[in-house]
């Protein structure tokens, strides 16, 4: 029964695969200089749904900071209050990025762990993919042999969106260097290859108002579920945003955001509690963030 429903998944899984890459294929096309089968002209960037990204020019750059209530990452709380601070440098779509989060382990304040994520990759089309490399300041600069929830981590991530008028995102993230596994029924590690994978739509309203919606996934045994549990629904999160613009090139931001983390909310059994001292357990989170960004 349990291979059923894997394999069931799996085709709804390549199927949306599929849809999704469709219109990149024909943007890649149509970037490379051919014209659509239908013959239209009509190639003009704002009037385009599926292909409507400008290819970039030259140098971009840009940076932000944002103060939040709790530390939430893909369904997981891994924090209390927090400052956290991003710069970007990109040159043709070739782009390296750097995301600092600094701030307590939890709302007991039992202790400070600072941490620096580096991203380095390509966006162009639609797609982005990169290397993200997880730093946490308790080891050695990748050293990827310590065995605790805030050990390095370094994974591949491919996100791909439809356009900037359809927003429609898909996300797939693999582990693939960490102290990431776990023994079988015969005392042997097993490599987790621990990933994450998610679907997002995000609807902008009228004065500066967004509304992001994300489903995501565990699809095997890993990490997100501390390698109890196989294929687990890992985050359903809703956030509302509202932008105003300081200037040309500054803006600020306030940010409410509602996550439930359905495979933590089954394994407890629980209501919506709060653990102080073990909030990445937490099955029922709200976070809500102040920020400035340059743009």
């Amino acid at each position: 029964m349990n291979g059923i429903k894997f394999l069931s998944l799996t085709r709804v899984i390549a199927l949306m695969l599929c849809i999704g890459a469709l219109p990149f294929l024909n943007n890649a096309r149509l970037y490379a200089g051919e014209k659509p089968e239908t013959g239209s002209q009509d190639t003009k960037v704002e009037n385009r749904w599926l292909d409507d990204y400008h290819a970039p020019v030259g140098l971009t750059y840009g940076a932000s900071a944002t103060l939040n209530a709790i530390y939430l990452w893909r369904g997981l709380n891994c924090g209390g209050l927090n400052i956290q601070a991003d710069a970007n440098v990109g040159y043709g779509g070739l782009f390296f990025d750097m995301w600092w989060n600094i701030g307590a382990t939890d709302w007991a304040f039992t202790q400070f762990l600072p941490e620096v994520d580096l991203s380095l990759g390509f966006n162009r089309w639609g797609l982005d993919v990169h290397l993200l490399y997880i730093h946490n300041f308790n080891c050695g600069f990748f050293d990827f042999t310590n065995y605790t929830d805030h050990g390095n981590r370094l994974e591949l991530d491919v996100r791909y969106t439809v356009s900037s008028k359809l927003p429609l995102s898909f996300l797939w993230a693999t582990r693939v260097a960490a102290a990431d596994g776990y023994l079988n029924e015969h005392g042997e590690v097993v490599r987790a290859w621990s990933s994450y994978a998610e679907i997002s739509y995000k609807h902008r309203f009228v004065y500066d108002i967004s509304l992001y919606g994300a489903i995501g996934i565990t699809p095997w045994r890993s990490c997100y579920t501390g390698y109890q549990r196989g294929f687990a629904v890992q985050n359903i999160e809703l956030r509302l945003r509202k932008d105003w613009s300081l200037s040309t090139h500054c803006g600020m931001m306030v940010q409410g955001v509602f996550s439930i983390n359905p495979s933590a909310l089954a394994a407890d059994r629980s209501t919506a509690e709060w653990h102080p001292a073990y909030p990445y357990g937490q099955s029922i989170n709200t976070n809500i963030a102040l920020g400035f960004y340059l743009k």
